[in-house]
Formats: structure tokens, C-alpha cells, sequence
């Protein structure tokens, strides 16, 4: 049986960070990825540090094609909206997401990682993160509050068993920028009709506006994915890194297309006071995969 990485699920954490590399030279591309798997956590008493490690899908299927779904692909185009819309596509090679309780160890560790893979990939972009008032985003509401528990997470999250890539995940990595300003003049109850859920509670509204985020991003409709989003920025520039795991990337990319308006015209209201920065896909291998890269790196060396 193959076992997830733990850091997926690995909830309460309070402080992150997102690494996304360039590899420096395609022909090293092996090697890079042996050294990526390889990373270890710390040892150390005061807290420790979680990791998700993910690849470009096309990257990981050009060293291990028989461990990825044929149909899974990098966010390798904008997508382009029927009223000049865009969610831009900046994918990067991999990925290395820490998560801890203290952020001087998450600081400290991700220093190592930087260094360890020095020569071999450069730091394409680096994001910082922390929750905001236990589970809300940045616009004061409930975020998640679809998410499946995590009994039920991994059948949502985890490819399944006898499967190409058992064990493993579909990764989408996002920056949202808000419009802080042009959202908080809003009366609560615009906001609210916006969202589609009640700002105080999270509970969905009865008669919510097809363009309301949570219309625009149905899983009842597009399938169940597990989301752990969290707040990036500072006091001035700030928003939401969107962090969506799914066994079936079709789900995720059906949610973008809908909140830009391509599947029946309507755009995703939320967007008018959101705008997205950054857009990868990431294949996130089972912990046996990683295992044997980092055997055969040994090996080498």
C-alpha cells in the first residue's frame, strides 16, 4: 500500500511557507529530483516541520512515467476569460511546502532546503503564511467550510490503489491577491451575497446568486477536492495562497474555468475584488515514490 505525505494533513500548523523552484539545467533533471526527495526534517525539541514536496507534472513523468495519471498536466496556459478576465499561469518545476508551529524552525529549515539545492535549481518564488482568527481568510469569512474531514479527505485528496501514482495527489498552488479597500466598503450583507454564505457562520444562503463564489465553485457539481488555504502578506499587500489538493485534476481546473466564466458566461462575483498572481500544478508522489529516488541518489553517491 502506498502512504501519503503526512504534511497534507497535516492541520493546526501556524506557520508556512512555499518554496516553488526552476531547475537550472533540464539534463540534471534526475538528479534534482533525487536531491529534493532527500530533504529530511530537522531534529529538534521546540517543534517540528511538516513537508509536501511536489513536481511539474511533466517533469515527474519524464523520470517516472509509470507514477503519474496520463491526463494530469502543469498550469502551462493563462486562462483567459470571456470579459478580459485572466488567471495567469506561472508554472515552476517543484515545490517544497513547510508547515510547523514555530516560524523561526519553518525559517530555519527553509533556509537548508534553499541551500541544499543550490546549483541545481533557483528559487522561482517564495510565499509566507499564517492563519487568520483560527479558519477565516482575509475577508472575515469561513474558509474551508466544505472541506471533508479528514476521515473522508484522503479518498477526496489520495489517487487510489492500483492506480498510476497510487497514493500520490494533484496539487493547485495560487496567489490572491485582495482588494482590501473596494471589498470592506461593502455592506456585510453584499459581501455576503457575493460569497454565498453568511459571513458570521459560513452557512451557505438558500437562494445564493449564480455568480456567488460558492455557486462558481460547487463540488457538489465539480467533485470534492481538500483545500488548505491560508493567509500570505502584510498589513498593505495581502490575500489568500490557495492550497487545493485532489485526486482528479479535472476537478480543480473545472472550478477555475467556472470562476472565469468559461463553462456558461457567468463570472465568479468574488474575482471583481480578488485578483490571482500565480497559478502551478504540482504531482505530490507517495512517500514510497520519494523513498526510492532518495535510494537511488544513495546509490550514486
Amino acid at each position: 500500500m502506498n502512504t501519503p505525505q503526512s504534511g497534507i494533513f497535516a492541520l493546526g500548523t501556524s506557520s508556512h511557507a512555499y518554496l516553488e523552484f526552476d531547475i537550472l539545467d533540464a539534463k540534471k533533471r534526475s538528479g534534482f529530483a533525487s536531491t529534493i526527495s532527500a530533504i529530511r526534517e530537522p531534529r529538534t525539541t521546540t517543534g517540528g516541520v511538516n513537508f509536501v514536496i511536489g513536481f511539474r507534472p511533466e517533469l515527474w513523468r519524464e523520470i517516472v512515467p509509470q507514477d503519474i495519471p496520463a491526463n494530469v498536466a502543469g498550469f502551462n496556459e493563462d486562462i483567459q476569460g470571456p470579459d478580459g478576465f485572466v488567471i495567469p499561469a506561472t508554472q515552476h518545476d517543484a515545490l517544497v511546502w513547510l508547515s510547523g508551529s514555530a516560524y523561526d524552525v519553518v525559517f530555519d529549515m527553509a533556509r537548508s532546503v534553499i541551500h541544499h539545492l543550490a546549483g541545481l535549481a533557483s528559487l522561482g518564488e517564495e510565499t509566507s503564511s499564517w492563519p487568520y482568527r483560527h479558519d477565516r481568510d482575509l475577508t472575515g469569512f469561513i474558509d474551508g467550510s466544505e472541506n471533508p474531514t479528514l476521515l473522508d479527505a484522503p479518498s477526496d485528496a489520495l489517487l487510489k490503489e492500483g492506480s498510476a501514482g497510487a497514493g500520490g495527489s494533484v496539487l493547485l498552488v495560487q496567489k490572491w491577491k485582495h482588494k482590501s479597500a473596494q471589498w470592506e466598503e461593502l455592506p456585510v450583507s453584499q459581501q455576503e451575497r457575493i460569497m454565498g454564505r453568511t459571513k458570521l457562520d459560513g452557512i451557505e444562503l438558500e437562494n445564493k446568486a449564480s455568480d456567488s463564489h460558492v455557486a462558481r465553485t460547487d463540488q457538489d457539481k465539480f467533485g470534492k477536492i481538500f483545500r488548505r488555504n491560508m493567509p500570505y502578506g502584510n498589513v498593505d499587500d495581502h490575500g489568500t495562497v490557495f492550497v487545493g489538493f485532489s485526486a482528479d485534476q479535472k476537478r480543480l481546473s473545472s472550478m477555475l474555468a467556472s470562476m472565469a466564466g468559461l463553462i456558461d458566461g457567468t463570472r465568479d462575483s468574488l474575482t471583481r475584488y480578488t485578483q490571482p498572481l500565480t497559478g502551478s500544478y504540482y504531482f505530490v508522489p507517495s512517500v514510497e515514490s520519494l523513498r526510492r529516488l532518495r535510494h537511488s541518489k544513495q546509490d550514486r553517491d
